[in-house]
């Protein structure tokens, strides 16, 4: 039988790590040991040869994981957003959620746009993620009010793991009790 080869790239080794030992619990090894298990598993001597070997390579924007998690808070187990947040750095994440729930090129009405937003939140106040949406370059309405359309704009790292998040509980309900354990490919 065939084996296929699945590929993993990590913007942070030692979140990782601190991932992995918080998941092995008490009988995890300290942090560097873990990171050079990880170096090694990969084919490196440890985790500094590993480092060296990334000297040239490009920085990738790794996630700030407390900011999904306070982002991720405001959403309930359903994936609808529950409270405006008054934190503007909390408010901007929320927003990424939202509008990743959009379709692209689709032109809305006020009132479709309207009608799909009372869908995403529990709080019912479209006029404001409209005008928040339209503030911060993420969606562009005519002069009139009558058409909005979704930008086409790339989240940062932060904001696309919340829209993982947000993405995998709305098709945890869409899909019902008896398959929220199924995997998902976000």
């Amino acid at each position: 039988m065939t084996r296929d080869v699945i590929s993993l790239t990590l913007p942070d080794v030692s979140a990782f790590a601190r991932a992995l030992k918080s998941e092995l619990g008490a009988a995890a090894p300290p942090h560097q040991s873990v990171l050079n298990t990880i170096a090694r598993a990969g084919g490196y001597r440890n985790f500094q040869h590993l480092k060296a070997t990334q000297a040239g390579a490009a920085l990738i924007q790794a996630a700030e994981g407390r900011a999904v998690s306070r982002a991720l808070s405001r959403f309930d187990e359903t994936g609808r957003l529950t409270a405006w947040p008054t934190k503007r750095k909390v408010r901007q994440h929320g927003l990424w959620a939202l509008w990743a729930q959009l379709p692209p090129r689709h032109v809305f009405s006020e009132r479709e746009i309207s009608d799909l937003f009372d869908t995403m939140t529990t709080f019912r106040d479209a006029a404001q993620i409209r005008r928040s949406l339209i503030e911060d370059g993420l969606l562009e309405r005519n002069r009139d009010g009558s058409r909005y359309i979704r930008l086409e704009v790339r989240p940062d790292e932060t904001a696309l793991a919340l829209i993982r998040a947000v993405m995998r509980r709305r098709q945890a309900t869409a899909e019902g009790p008896d398959r929220r354990s199924a995997p998902l490919d976000l």
